[in-house]
């Protein structure tokens, strides 16, 4: 039992610390997608943190090999980035869908989903997929 619960603690632990690191490359990806460049000053005003909390988030993005960018230059995804902001993306979308599928209201869905997505397992991923091609 406590191994078990040991486990539980650690996964938590573990999807917390990933947890900024797929927002932020999420984000990217999407600030990229609408306006073609993301600027450190995108993702400020998009958490509404300081300049100096998206740099210090960027460098150590950049540091594990997620995005590529030089002073006073664009942010971009490196490939491994890139992969990551996709597989964030689908997951978020996944989780919306399910919510809506529940009767969840699009509001609370969007927000609810915001912070699932970061928790939930594959195994549950796949339950989530089952349950919403079982309604078409």
């Amino acid at each position: 039992m406590a191994t078990t619960k040991q486990n539980q603690h650690k996964r938590t632990r573990s999807d917390h610390a990933t947890e900024l690191t797929e927002d932020y490359v999420e984000a990217i990806s999407e600030i990229i997608a609408e306006t073609g460049v993301c600027r450190a000053v995108d993702l400020s005003q998009k958490f509404q943190v300081s300049h100096v909390t998206v740099n210090r988030t960027v460098g150590r993005l950049q540091r594990d090999g997620y995005v590529t960018t030089e002073p006073y230059a664009p942010i971009e995804l490196t490939p491994e980035g890139t992969r990551l902001a996709k597989a964030s993306q689908e997951r978020h979308q996944l989780v919306h869908e399910f919510l809506l599928a529940l009767g969840v209201s699009d509001a609370t869905a969007i927000t609810d989903s915001e912070g699932i997505e970061h928790h939930v397992s594959p195994e549950t991923l796949r339950a989530m997929q089952k349950f919403i091609d079982s309604r078409k």
